[in-house]
């Protein structure tokens, strides 16, 4: 079959370097020459010499997930090759962590990751055990962090002036050194909907960003949190 029968837009293109890089709005790709992690049935297609390995999260790290609900199921890909990984037909972007730094992320929107990030579970701080338990990982290091979201990200800029409140079911993440707390208010929707009328927001205070997907979590992802 000719490969002009195609749109060039949907074909693959060599890889310029190892490491990871958008393939499309839907798709990351990720040149393997060593390690990576991925979401445990994350991956679509790959050529090349890999294996494909299920991590364990220890003890501790099951504890945690039982407790907080917030856990990542992953796996480590290793070998020289290609892979590339989608989740449901979500959007993909990626954030580049500098050493130093650290992104709090919700577990959900996480496709992939370089192996020289590492991740804990976290309370959000101010959070309390509402708002879906706000249970978030926490990435360290260097490299990148591939991420997935319904819909295109919303970035948007915090600063000392101008905090930012965000619905706690739209919430995919913020850098380092922002502060958090719940703001509760009276939603008009929910009252229409036959509701207590009260809706609450995670208050994000500092200088940085936070990153937002433009819809809630439908009730049954919402509860995985």
């Amino acid at each position: 079959m000719k490969g002009d029968l195609f749109s060039s837009e949907h074909m693959v293109r060599p890889a310029a370097a190892p490491g990871m890089t958008v393939e499309n709005a839907k798709c990351l790709r990720y040149t393997v020459d060593g390690e990576m992690l991925a979401r445990q049935g994350a991956m679509v297609a790959y050529r090349g010499n890999l294996q494909f390995e299920r991590k364990g999260q220890g003890v501790g790290g099951m504890l945690k997930r039982a407790v907080t609900g917030e856990g990542l199921p992953l796996m480590a890909v290793r070998g020289q090759g290609e892979a590339w990984f989608a989740q449901e037909a979500q959007n993909c972007f990626v954030v580049e962590v500098d050493p130093g730094d650290e992104f709090t992320v919700n577990g959900r929107n996480v496709l992939c990751f370089d192996a020289t990030l590492s991740y804990r579970i976290s309370t959000v701080k101010g959070a309390g055990v509402t708002g879906g338990g706000l249970f978030n990982s926490v990435f360290t290091g260097h490299g990148k962090l591939g991420l997935v979201c319904e819909g295109s990200p919303l970035v948007i800029p915090v600063t000392p002036q101008s905090p930012v409140y965000v619905d706690t079911d739209a919430v995919v993440g913020w850098t380092a050194g922002l502060s958090t707390s719940l703001h509760r208010s009276q939603s008009l929707g929910s009252m229409l909907r036959g509701g207590s009328g009260e809706a609450v927001q995670l208050v994000l205070q500092g200088q940085g960003y936070v990153v937002v997907r433009p819809s809630e979590a439908p009730p049954h992802k919402a509860q995985q949190r």
